[in-house]
């Protein structure tokens, strides 16, 4: 029998509250399954209580983490810690990271920059166009302008941006962050959801995440 080896990546799960069961539940859409498995990844999810999630890591050893949508930051105790404490196992174990939506916010908030609510919705629900800004990722992507989707009444400015992260990628109607990288670090972000795009994008957004490419051109 032949056997495909497939990429082992962890995925955050956003904190759902089911008043009418008196019960919290771990939740993730059905688009990132589709998504991960038709790039040969093994999604593997990752609980917002487990007692030692240090060693839940250490039995599993990950390729990469997912750092999923869903939520904002401050809404949900229990994945904000889980997140803070998965960035810090990535980084000492030089694991890589990328963070989609919500997750660039967390990272960013974990370098101490900062997020601003977008009063004018005009990130919700909508298609727009971003400007790639990086050289690298012009040739990734084979463009310097991408149209992607967005889901997010969260912004980041340039002058929020955390320490020693990059912008790859910003919006062209407002200048707001849409892509990140650590200068140093395996870890990235991107403010649009590649699970829920239809056609896939010229370049593997996962292959670059995983493979920290931007780290090694």
């Amino acid at each position: 029998m032949i056997r495909f080896s497939m990429k082992k990546i962890g995925i955050t799960l956003r904190v759902e509250n089911f008043t009418e069961y008196d019960e919290k539940r771990d939740a993730i859409s059905h688009d990132w399954i589709n998504y991960l498995s038709n790039k040969n990844i093994l999604p593997i999810f990752i609980p917002n209580n487990l007692l030692d999630l240090n060693l839940f890591l250490d039995t599993i050893n990950l390729d990469g983490i997912i750092l999923s949508g869903g939520d904002n930051p401050g809404e949900s105790l229990e994945r904000d810690v889980t997140e803070k404490k998965l960035l810090n196992y990535g980084i000492k174990k030089n694991i890589p990271i990328i963070g989609i939506c919500r997750g660039l916010q967390v990272i960013n908030n974990f370098f101490g920059g900062k997020i601003k609510i977008d009063t004018s919705n005009s990130h919700v629900k909508i298609n727009h166009k971003i400007e790639i800004i990086e050289d690298k990722f012009k040739k990734f992507f084979n463009s310097n302008e991408l149209i992607v989707n967005s889901f997010h009444n969260n912004i980041i400015l340039e002058n929020f941006l955390g320490k020693e992260l990059k912008i790859f990628a910003k919006s062209t109607h407002d200048n707001t962050i849409e892509g990140i990288i650590h200068e140093k670090l395996p870890i990235m972000g991107v403010m649009w959801h590649p699970e829920r795009e239809k056609i896939e994008k010229e370049i593997n957004l996962m292959d670059i995440f995983y493979n920290s490419l931007w780290l090694k051109t």
